[in-house]
């Protein structure tokens, strides 16, 4: 894996992905290409950035869909032709409104342009480049080290595992993003480009609270675990952190 480009960096699990890149004992990626929103609060990204040369810290706006196709032009500068080999779709948001009778049409909408929409366009934008990593590396197998997205999603998304309701935007913009995920790894084949979307479990962060079992470096330390041992067969898949099939 030379290459992967994952969103969301300033903090959580975007900062923990890369913090657990950085300290792979081998196959570390030639370039971690991290996107941020605002400077002000992605202070410990740039400071790795400083220290590390292959953190390549992007500023990017994913709802600005006007920029995207010149964000692409952006990273394949940097990867100098040889294409992307992992595009993770990290960014995500959680709306205030959970129950049916507070949830709101604003959040909604919000909440699906980011966690539905974003990867869509995202993974739109980048089949170029991710075409070219799976033509540069056709020795090797359909995986991360060719070809591959992973789309952040979560377990609230799932269907069949939802006993407790609520949580509108949330769930239905993950189960969305599961859809899509399932459509990219089929239309997708043919080009040797897997697509897999990996629920982090119930991490402590901003998002998942203080009463979350995982820290973030066990869960970032896990997906980057699986990441890498991802073949053809998990094409299409819902998988947990730690490896394990989810149900839909």
């Amino acid at each position: 894996m030379k290459s992967i480009l994952i969103t969301g960096c300033n903090r959580g699990l975007g900062l923990g992905l890369v913090k657990v890149l950085l300290g792979l004992p081998t196959a570390r990626p030639t370039h971690i290409i991290a996107t941020y929103r605002d400077p002000q609060k992605a202070q410990e990204l740039l400071e790795l950035a400083k220290q590390h040369s292959n953190i390549i810290p992007l500023q990017f706006d994913l709802k600005n869909f006007d920029r995207y196709e010149a964000f692409a032009k952006d990273v394949e500068a940097v990867v100098q032709g040889a294409g992307l080999n992992v595009l993770f779709n990290s960014a995500g948001i959680s709306p205030k409104s959970t129950r049916l009778n507070f949830t709101r049409q604003d959040d909604l909408v919000e909440t699906f342009v980011t966690n539905t929409v974003a990867p869509i366009m995202m993974t739109k934008a980048f089949v170029p480049l991710l075409r070219k990593a799976a033509d540069s590396n056709a020795d090797a197998p359909v995986g991360p080290h060719r070809a591959c997205i992973v789309n952040m999603s979560s377990i609230l998304g799932s269907i069949g595992a939802n006993s407790d309701g609520a949580l509108y935007g949330y769930r239905t913009s993950k189960a969305a993003l599961n859809a899509a995920t399932k459509s990219m790894s089929i239309d997708l084949k043919a080009n040797k480009i897997m697509a897999v979307a990996m629920h982090p479990g119930w991490v402590k962060t901003d998002m998942g609270g203080s009463k979350a079992p995982l820290t973030v470096e066990q869960s970032c330390n896990g997906m980057v675990k699986t990441l890498l041992a991802l073949n053809e067969s998990h094409n299409g898949g819902f998988l947990q952190y730690d490896g394990k099939t989810l149900p839909w």
